[in-house]
C-alpha cells in the first residue's frame, strides 16, 4: 500500500508491525524485534498487556467520548489518583505532551498578568530543551532545525544553559519580567541530560525566592520510567507545574497538566479547553497502567533492569574510542558517541532491535516497564557489538 497520501512528516523505517507481545512486536513477515523504544516512552505496559487490553476492551463497549461539557467520573478518578501520587493539586487534560506543555505556557503567562502584574510575561527555558512543535512550544524549544522555516517565533522565553544555576540567578538579578521557569529534568530528545537533584533543589528554592512558578515537563520521563512516578521526585521537590503524556495510558493518547501551590485555581472556565481531553476510554487506559505500574512493582523493574543495561553497556564498550558516555536513570539510557550516528538505527532493525538517535549522536533506550533481565541481556549483547563496529570503520 502508498503513503503517497500521508504528510511527508517523518522519514520512515521500511518496516510495519502486525502484532506485538511483551518486549517483542512481529512484522508482517512475521520476523520478531525486541522493542528498546516503545513507541518514544509510549507502551509502558509494553505490547499486549491483558489488563491493559481488558480496560481497553470494556470501555470501548460503554462509551467513548461525551466531551468535557458533562462530568466523566473516571476522568475525575485518574485526576485523585495523579493527585494522590505527585502532591498536586488539580489536574487539566488533554490529548498530547505538547498541549500539557502548551497549558503550562498559559498558565505561567495568566500567573504573571494576574498575579504578578508583568505586562510581558517571560519564562526561564533550558538549553537542548524540547517541549513539542507547535509555536509557543517550538519557541520554548532549543532545536534550531526543528524551528527553521516557521518564525517569527513566539517571543517571551529566555534560554539558559541546562544545569547552571549561576545562569538563572543571572538572569533573576537583572530581569523583572520572569514569571516561572521550565525544564524537562531528564531532557529526551536532547540526548538523554540528566539534570542533578542539587540543581533541581536549587531551583526550587531560587523559584520560591522570586515567587516564579517551577514548570517541570515529564512528558518522556514520568510515570514510573525513572524508578519513581515523577523524576523530580528523585531531588525530593515539588514543582508548581506539571506535565505528562506519552506512557500515562500505555499507548492511548492523553496528556495532563497538573498544577500545586501558586498555580492553583488559575484556570476558570473559557480559560482553556480540549475536546477530546480525559475522554473515558483514554482514562481508563491510564488507571489500568497506574494499577499494574503499582501491583506488578514495575517501577522497581525500572530501576534494577535499567541499572542492568547501563552496566551490560559499560562493560561491554570499556576502552572503545568513539563511546564518549553512557548516562541516564531507570529505563531511559544514552549512549553518546564522538560522531553522528544515526546509521545505528537501521543496522540495529536489521539485526532484531528497536533503538533511536538523537541529537545527531546519542543511541536513545526506552524499554517498556516490564523489560526483563532476559530482554536486557538480548538488548547488551545484540547492540553493543554494532557499536563497536560502527566505530570502527
Amino acid at each position: 500500500m502508498s503513503l503517497s497520501h500521508v504528510m511527508n512528516t517523518y522519514t520512515r523505517l521500511p518496516v510495519a508491525f502486525t502484532h506485538g507481545q511483551g518486549s517483542w512486536l512481529f512484522d508482517e513477515a512475521g520476523k520478531r524485534y525486541l522493542d528498546a523504544i516503545s513507541g518514544i516512552a509510549v507502551s509502558t505496559l509494553g505490547h499486549n498487556h491483558p489488563r491493559l487490553v481488558e480496560a481497553i476492551s470494556r470501555q470501548a463497549g460503554r462509551v467513548l467520548h461525551t466531551s468535557n461539557i458533562y462530568r466523566i467520573p473516571l476522568q475525575e478518578e485518574l485526576a485523585s489518583r495523579l493527585a494522590g501520587l505527585s502532591g498536586m493539586d488539580e489536574v487539566f487534560f488533554c490529548n498530547s505532551g505538547l498541549e500539557a506543555n502548551e497549558a503550562a505556557i498559559k498558565l505561567a503567562r495568566f500567573y504573571g498578568h494576574k498575579k504578578k502584574g508583568v505586562e510581558l510575561p517571560s519564562i526561564i527555558v533550558m538549553e537542548r530543551a524540547f517541549h513539542g512543535r507547535s509555536l509557543a512550544t517550538l519557541s520554548a524549544s532549543a532545536s534550531r532545525k526543528a524551528q527553521a522555516g516557521f518564525e517569527p517565533l513566539v517571543p517571551g522565553f529566555v534560554r539558559v544553559p541546562f544545569g547552571n544555576i549561576d545562569a538563572v540567578r543571572q538572569i533573576a538579578s537583572r530581569s523583572r519580567d520572569v514569571v516561572a521557569v521550565m525544564l524537562e529534568v531528564l531532557q529526551g530528545e536532547g540526548g538523554v541530560n540528566v539534570v542533578g537533584d542539587e540543581y533541581l533543589r536549587s531551583l526550587r528554592a531560587l523559584c520560591g525566592e522570586h515567587g516564579w512558578l517551577l514548570i517541570v515537563d515529564e512528558v518522556q520521563c514520568g510515570t514510573g520510567r525513572t524508578g519513581k512516578w515523577f523524576g523530580w521526585q528523585h531531588a525530593g521537590v515539588q514543582p508548581d507545574i506539571m506535565t505528562l503524556a506519552k506512557g500515562l495510558a500505555s499507548g492511548v493518547p492523553i496528556g495532563a497538566c497538573l498544577v500545586s501551590g501558586r498555580a492553583v485555581g488559575l484556570f476558570q472556565p473559557g480559560n482553556h479547553g480540549c475536546t477530546f481531553g480525559g475522554n473515558p476510554l483514554a482514562c481508563a487506559a491510564a488507571l489500568a497502567t497506574i494499577d499494574v505500574i503499582t501491583e506488578e512493582k514495575l517501577m522497581d523493574n525500572a530501576m534494577r533492569v535499567g541499572n542492568a543495561i547501563h552496566a551490560g553497556f559499560k562493560k561491554a564498550l570499556e576502552g572503545v574510542a568513539g563511546v564518549t558516555e553512557i548516562r541516564g536513570r531507570g529505563l531511559m539510557i544514552g549512549i553518546e558517541l564522538d560522531r553522528p550516528c544515526g546509521e545505528l538505527v537501521t543496522r540495529a532493525l536489521e539485526a532484531g532491535l528497536l533503538v533511536s538517535v538523537t541529537s545527531d549522536n546519542v543511541i536513545r533506550m526506552l524499554p517498556a516497564l516490564i523489560f526483563s533481565d532476559s530482554d536486557a541481556k538480548t538488548l547488551v549483547e545484540g547492540l553493543a557489538p554494532l557499536i563497536r563496529e560502527f566505530l570502527s570503520q
